[in-house]
């Protein structure tokens, strides 16, 4: 039978097609061979391409437009690696706590509604541990979960608020910058590898 395609997935691929256009005319005007090249591209868009770099960042958490570890490369990128891992750090965080309390007001049927079946499936179980906060701070701290989905399920727990933000400041700097430094790296090896 095949599976129904939901609005998420629709939105996550129409996200990726507009990555891989923007990657490709950055490629062909040759905005990505330097932060020199990047900054000047940006510079036209003045202060508003930090506010709008940090919305993305915390839209992306709500709904996956982009996936987080693309926009985390994309921050060291442009705003190079101290403004890019705190314009980052901001979004996420913010994104993150309005994901867990949107799942706080709409409760379980609306989290399942919108999480991808494997995702429900697979963690769902977390709901009935007691140890719910110790492997939710893990998985945080550790960029090998899918945050974003954790962050609502978050929200239909007994976590409080205060300990749930105090897990997300915490937290996400070194998952924030296991991503971006080590992007940011592969990224760079691939720009010299065709001859910038």
């Amino acid at each position: 039978m095949k599976r129904k395609i939901s609005f998420l997935d629709f939105i996550t691929v129409l996200g990726f097609v507009l990555v891989i256009a923007f990657l490709f005319y950055g490629y062909k005007a040759k905005i990505f061979v330097s932060s020199d090249a990047l900054h000047s591209f940006l510079s036209r868009f003045g202060i508003f391409a930090d506010i709008i770099f940090i919305l993305v960042q915390a839209v992306q958490v709500v709904i996956p437009i982009v996936p987080g570890s693309i926009g985390c490369l994309a921050g060291v990128l442009i705003f190079g690696p101290v403004k890019g891992f705190l314009y980052n750090y901001i979004g996420i965080c913010m994104g993150s706590i309005i994901a867990f309390l949107l799942a706080r007001r709409y409760g379980t049927i609306f989290v399942e509604k919108i999480s991808k079946p494997g995702l429900w499936k697979k963690y769902s179980s977390w709901l009935s541990s007691d140890k719910f906060d110790k492997w939710f701070a893990l998985a945080i701290f550790f960029p090998v979960a899918p945050d974003d989905f954790l962050c609502y399920l978050a929200g239909i727990t007994k976590i409080s608020l205060k300990k749930f933000s105090i897990i997300i400041l915490a937290g996400k700097p070194v998952s924030i910058a296991a991503y971006s430094m080590g992007l940011n790296l592969v990224f760079t090896a691939l720009i010299h590898s065709v001859g910038y």
